[in-house]
């Protein structure tokens, strides 16, 4: 399976501007976690942000067809499925990478872990590791230590946040082309997050 980065895809008022300044836009994103994804971005001072959580089994090319649901039922520009990697296998991925790519939904994803783009605002970091070592990690980076339902991760890492960009753009940088199942540690998180800045608040 071979994938690039992409550009995202724009829908309805994204496309319009006024002068030369991009209206805001209003984001649907949808998370397979229960507390992680969801409290760091819900914490992005976005007008129009939409953060929806999914059961553990809307997970894969389900969390996009759920996606696709909450899309139609209402009028976003941007639609994102934040997910990692966990058990699903590379089929599985492939699966979720075309309905995606079909539908006009950007991925926001991690190989292993969500918690891959908070180690790289401290340091680049291009070594497979597990899952837990992830965790580990992190509890020697932060002083007051790390559980995955940590509350106030946004506004801790704020200040380091342009060092991850900086890291994650390096780190998805060594794989041409692409391959979301086998490429560990990557993530696109930053692209996310780069198209949240965009449109905060001044």
């Amino acid at each position: 399976m071979s994938r690039q980065p992409r550009v995202k895809h724009s829908r309805g008022r994204s496309s319009r501007r006024v002068g030369t300044r991009e209206l805001r836009q209003r984001f649907l994103i949808v998370c397979e976690g229960e507390q992680t994804e969801p409290n760091y971005f819900r914490a992005f001072q976005v007008p129009g942000l939409v953060v929806k959580i999914e059961d553990s089994n809307a997970r894969g090319w389900k969390l996009v067809a759920r996606a696709e649901q909450l899309r139609d039922a209402d009028e976003y520009d941007q639609v994102w499925c934040v997910f990692d990697r966990d058990d699903l296998q590379p089929a599985q991925i492939a699966e979720a990478l075309q309905r995606a790519d079909k539908a006009g939904i950007e991925l926001a994803f991690s190989n292993q872990a969500f918690e891959l783009w908070y180690l790289l605002h401290f340091d680049y970091h291009n070594t497979a590791i597990s899952r837990k070592d992830y965790c580990d990690r992190l509890e020697k980076k932060l002083a007051h230590g790390y559980a995955k339902n940590s509350v106030g991760m946004y506004e801790l890492l704020l200040k380091r946040q342009q060092t991850a960009i900086t890291n994650a753009r390096r780190l998805l940088a060594l794989y041409d082309p692409w391959r979301p199942a086998e490429h560990d540690p990557s993530t696109t998180v930053h692209q996310l997050v780069e198209e949240l800045n965009k449109h905060r608040r001044p």
